[in-house]
């Protein structure tokens, strides 16, 4: 077994959803452990002053079609348009950090994801949320008065923090021994990263 990845998402971002329905199956097969960091990526774009595809019609449209390639191609399951923005993208995301606190964060992001590209019932919002939640195997209500506390939000900004400090910018991004690869396709890359560092080939 490889030293871990850490897989920093923000759910309400588009590409992420590439990532966290392949990640599981990709990371079993190569043998690798991986920490699922959910963070605000929101909050870093505005504070950087680089919100994705806002008053950029072009590239959303691209956005948008390669998306929809890729998820054909990967057999991933999509029905565009979704819902976006996110209206309620930080309850996503505070029930997220709560579900990495308490080890079931990838069968929620997982389910959240499919809820909001195949079934268009937006992240963070109901029914997407308590559906996601109760597929998870946890108590939606138990859940979301613990999401919906002054201590999940400082948890997620905790987790927000952390991401700036290591040189996060943007949603999905892997780190792998402190080399930090974003994108949904860099998810290999950052696999290979690992693997030659464990055979004492860095790089």
């Amino acid at each position: 077994m490889t030293a871990p990845i850490d897989f920093w998402f923000s759910i309400g971002s588009p590409y992420t959803f590439l990532a966290v329905m392949r990640l599981p199956g990709i990371a079993e097969k190569a043998g690798v452990e991986v920490r699922w960091r959910p963070f605000n990526a929101h909050a870093l774009q505005i504070e950087a002053n680089d919100v994705p595809f806002a008053d950029k019609p072009l590239k959303a449209d691209y956005m948008w079609r390669d998306i929809e390639r890729r998820a054909a191609k990967f057999g991933l399951p999509v029905r565009l348009p979704i819902p976006y923005p996110l209206p309620e993208m930080e309850q996503a995301n505070r029930v997220a950090v709560l579900a990495a606190g308490e080890g079931w964060c990838p069968a929620y992001a997982i389910a959240t994801y499919r809820r909001w590209f195949a079934d268009r019932e937006p992240s963070g919002s109901e029914p997407n949320l308590s559906e996601s939640i109760k597929e998870a195997g946890q108590d939606p209500a138990r859940v979301l008065e613990q999401a919906n506390s002054g201590a999940a939000a400082r948890a997620l900004e905790a987790a927000t923090g952390e991401a700036k400090e290591i040189g996060i910018f943007g949603s999905p991004s892997f780190v792998a021994d402190g080399e930090l690869f974003w994108g949904p396709d860099r998810l290999e890359d950052a696999i290979e990263w690992q693997h030659n560092l464990d055979r004492g080939n860095p790089g």
